[in-house]
């Protein structure tokens, strides 16, 4: 198992972001707290931690996780563009429970899987977390959990799931809700369109009432992507899609659906 570090506790949650950086910066992993459901964390910018973020979860890279950053400048750098909407949509919802897939910029040098040439955004409203982020910059989070199994809402369950791969685990307590965030397809608001891809704690009504002009749609539910097999395995089992998740369609942008 890793080491807890009590955020409560002033010493403690020193020592532990102090480590949690240092963990980031030699390309390992970190599980983190966040608004919605505790997240296991990498450098967005190292492929090979990239990698070991979904082998830790069992995923491949049809599954490319979310990336969280402190603030709209890194929004700005990252995508290639924010539309109009998206910025209200930001202004209203973020920090918050939204991930907002948008088309990546073409000239970072990163690797997050099958992305299809987007990157699934979110600013988390979670003090911890985003001092983090504000030290490490972008990192690639997705919820701490191995595939198919529910997302931690403590440390403790995330610890006991993923304890073995991770170099440290930041506990803020219970989350409040332990629902994850709602995901948008905002690649084609130049259309007039915004498809979610997961529902979560931002509503449709929600993104009607700050986006009137759009078209929302939910993407049909697929069956989940099947985990990523044991090495010398001969193929995983497919596993039944969670209740709550909402698959990416063929036409939608990877996104994953256990993101935070």
């Amino acid at each position: 198992m890793a080491e807890l570090y009590d955020c409560s506790d002033a010493s403690q949650l020193l020592i532990g972001a102090r480590t949690a950086r240092q963990a980031i910066g030699r390309g390992e992993l970190i599980v983190l707290p966040t608004d919605t459901v505790y997240g296991v964390a990498a450098d967005a910018f190292s492929p090979q931690a990239v990698t070991k973020l979904l082998e830790a979860k069992g995923r491949g890279r049809q599954s490319p996780p979310p990336v969280m950053v402190a603030d709209m400048a890194a929004v700005g750098a990252l995508a290639e563009s924010v539309p109009e909407c998206v910025e209200r949509l930001a202004a209203a919802f973020w920090p918050g429970p939204l991930t907002i897939v948008l088309p990546a910029q073409p000239s970072l040098s990163w690797d997050l899987g099958d992305t299809g040439g987007t990157v699934a955004l979110r600013i988390p409203a979670q003090d911890v977390t985003l001092e983090i982020l504000r030290e490490t910059g972008p990192l690639a989070v997705s919820s701490a959990n191995k595939h198919g199994v529910p997302a931690a809402k403590n440390a403790a369950e995330a610890d006991e799931m993923l304890g073995d791969s991770v170099a440290a685990v930041l506990d803020a307590g219970e989350v409040p809700t332990g629902e994850s965030s709602t995901i948008v397809d905002a690649t084609r608001v130049s259309e007039g369109k915004l498809r979610i891809l997961r529902q979560g704690p931002v509503s449709i009504a929600d993104l009607v009432e700050v986006c009137p002009e759009l078209e929302v749609s939910v993407a049909p539910k697929r069956p989940a992507v099947p985990a990523a097999p044991e090495p010398g395995a001969a193929e995983a089992e497919p596993t039944e899609a969670q209740p709550t998740e909402a698959q990416p369609t063929e036409e939608a942008p990877a996104a994953e659906a256990t993101g935070n």
